[in-house]
């Protein structure tokens, strides 16, 4: 990947990435994904990769839990500030590494779960995302489950429309595309506007997380509506009214006809015993 789309790595060289879940819709996104990894993954000291991993986020939340957690991401740049982040002792992530989603330095049957939080979202082929996926079921055990994050069709609809970036004729232009096809292209030179990108419907991610051969276990929304609330600061600043949005946005998270309103969606499966 690192090959075909250096549009990637120059985005994310650039971008704050772990600053973005520090943010009011990024607290959103982690929160609630952090609450799918509880209820899908296996207990600790379960051996887990968290492949696209970013700069280690969620590798060193599950490490701090007990789990054996290994990093893999295609950004050198967020490898090594996950090392530098690194605490010595237990509650540390495991390992390290520079690696592409779709052929991975890893052993056959050694994980327990898999982590595939962004990788997909940033392949725009299908055959790529489908590696993705094979890969995934290759290196877990049978019984071990996979949790993919896609990002909805029609997350650029619903957020330049929250945000008015409609206004602006090249954002316009893009967003035709995503509608068309699914596949972002940042041909500006706006940040904003994100990087190259495939935009999915959770069937369509659904038909080839099964085409690798795995078991379909759940599909959930991870932000739901929310992410597009006028005053998401203010809930997310309270902690009762955090916790009654978290628990609205769970009552609704796997309901068909809103999961392409959220930013996020999870498909969750499990490698056949």
């Amino acid at each position: 990947m690192m090959r075909d789309y250096p549009e990637i790595i120059e985005h994310y060289g650039s971008a704050a990435e772990h600053e973005r879940l520090a943010s009011p819709v990024g607290r959103l996104e982690m929160l609630r994904t952090q609450s799918s990894l509880e209820r899908f993954l296996p207990e600790p000291p379960a051996l887990v990769y968290d492949v696209g991993g970013g700069t280690g986020p969620y590798a060193s939340w599950l490490a701090a839990r007990g789990y054996e957690a290994h990093l893999i991401d295609l950004v050198p740049d967020h490898i090594e500030q996950a090392r530098r982040a690194r605490s010595s002792g237990p509650g540390s992530i495991r390992s390290f590494a520079v690696g592409d989603a779709r052929q991975l330095d890893v052993d056959a049957e050694v994980a327990d779960a898999v982590l595939l939080l962004g990788p997909l979202y940033h392949l725009p082929e299908h055959e790529d995302r489908l590696a993705c996926w094979r890969e995934a079921h290759r290196i877990l055990r049978p019984g071990g489950v996979v949790v993919a994050a896609i990002i909805s069709r029609f997350a650029s609809l619903l957020d330049g429309l929250h945000r008015n970036l409609v206004a602006d004729p090249a954002f316009r232009g893009m967003l035709e595309k995503d509608l068309a096809s699914g596949v972002h292209r940042n041909e500006t030179d706006n940040p904003e506007y994100f990087t190259t990108a495939y935009l999915q419907r959770p069937s369509e991610a659904e038909t080839e997380c099964l085409a690798a051969g795995l078991a379909l276990v759940s599909t959930v929304a991870v932000e739901g509506p929310a992410w597009l609330l006028p005053d998401l600061e203010e809930w997310m600043a309270k902690g009762p009214q955090r916790q009654r949005l978290l628990d609205l946005i769970a009552r609704v998270e796997a309901e068909p006809s809103l999961l392409g309103v959220s930013a996020h969606i999870l498909i969750v499966a499990r490698k056949p015993e």
